[in-house]
């Protein structure tokens, strides 16, 4: 089993549990340009509209940590670094697609009134 990063509190909700891993700003935004292919770090900022170079570097270690991505190093000059995600981390793939089509037909019907 995976152990927690060391600032999430243990919880005893399944939901509680889920949020905590990919709740947050930017987690479920990495999520959706991880599930599309491996991406170096400077894509993955481009992507992200407002991400500090600090923010991703924190969230990305979060998420490998919490067996969610996985972090590849080429040994080479200028250094290259490429994040996919793991298996645990695609699996969420249902999950943010479920997300997607919920928040689309709530704004759908928030602006039919």
């Amino acid at each position: 089993m995976v152990q927690p990063t060391e600032n999430k509190k243990q919880v005893s909700c399944p939901v509680e549990t889920t949020i905590q891993l990919i709740g947050g700003r930017w987690k479920v935004l990495i999520l959706r340009e991880l599930f599309t292919e491996t991406k170096r770090f400077s894509e993955l900022q481009r992507a992200l509209t407002g991400i500090t170079q600090k923010m991703l570097t924190q969230q990305l270690r979060e998420m490998e940590t919490d067996g969610l991505v996985t972090r590849k190093v080429y040994p080479v000059v200028p250094p290259k670094v490429e994040y996919s995600l793991t298996a645990l981390g695609e699996s969420l793939r249902p999950i943010i697609q479920e997300m997607h089509h919920w928040g689309k037909a709530y704004e759908e019907k928030m602006n039919q009134g």
